[in-house]
């Protein structure tokens, strides 16, 4: 929902450190430091350290804003750079709450865990696909001033969202069966939301891609 805004303000805030980070710093090194991060992070989760796992997520979410910012201050932005960027971001995504699933050993956890990881399937091939239409038309990321590789439709739970609801349930681990499903509740908001968009534009505004 805030992401288009908090990419924007992320770019002021990194620049400078990327910059002293310098060109030699490749944003796909960082991509990958943040992968170890967010991976490290699921890993402390199976194993109940909460607290280091909090720390591991914030690790992760900052090297995943410092990548990009490094490749646009050095002009090393490129589409092989995005596609791994987004291909680990999904992979953390569901390494860890599948690690909350695995700490947890209760079935209400697992159903929940089930119901969450279900909504991301659903939900990310509601906009990638959508992106690809986007970009075949030209409307992408370019025509719109995005700063992402591809367009990236908004939705109610991104990865600002993200970030917030992983956090609180490494710091109320008791809240995470209701809160895997109040966010699966809000992702799969996400996929009616865009579903309706597609429905009043899409064949309006062109002709319809093959499928």
């Amino acid at each position: 929902m805030f992401d288009h805004w908090l990419r924007s303000l992320k770019d002021r805030w990194f620049a400078p450190l990327a910059q002293r980070l310098g060109p030699r710093i490749t944003p796909n090194l960082l991509t990958l430091l943040a992968f170890s991060a967010g991976i490290a992070c699921a890993i402390a989760l199976a194993n109940g350290m909460n607290r280091a796992a909090l720390a591991l997520w914030i690790g992760n979410r900052l090297l995943d804003g410092l990548d990009g910012t490094q490749a646009r201050v050095h002009g090393l932005s490129s589409a092989f750079g995005g596609y791994l960027d987004i291909i680990l971001d999904f992979v953390v995504y569901a390494a860890v709450p599948l690690a909350m699933i695995v700490a947890g050993h209760d079935r209400p956890l697992d159903l929940a865990g089930a119901t969450l990881l279900a909504s991301f399937f659903v939900n990310a091939a509601s906009w990638m696909y959508l992106s690809a239409v986007l970009e075949q038309r030209a409307a992408g990321a370019k025509s719109t001033g995005e700063l992402t590789t591809i367009t990236m439709p908004p939705g109610i739970v991104a990865g600002a969202e993200t970030v917030v609801l992983y956090a609180s349930f490494m710091i109320w681990p008791s809240w995470r069966v209701v809160g895997f499903l109040v966010m699966a509740g809000f992702v799969g908001a996400n996929v009616i939301l865009r579903l309706a968009w597609a429905w009043q534009r899409l064949d309006r505004d062109g002709p319809t891609p093959p499928r």
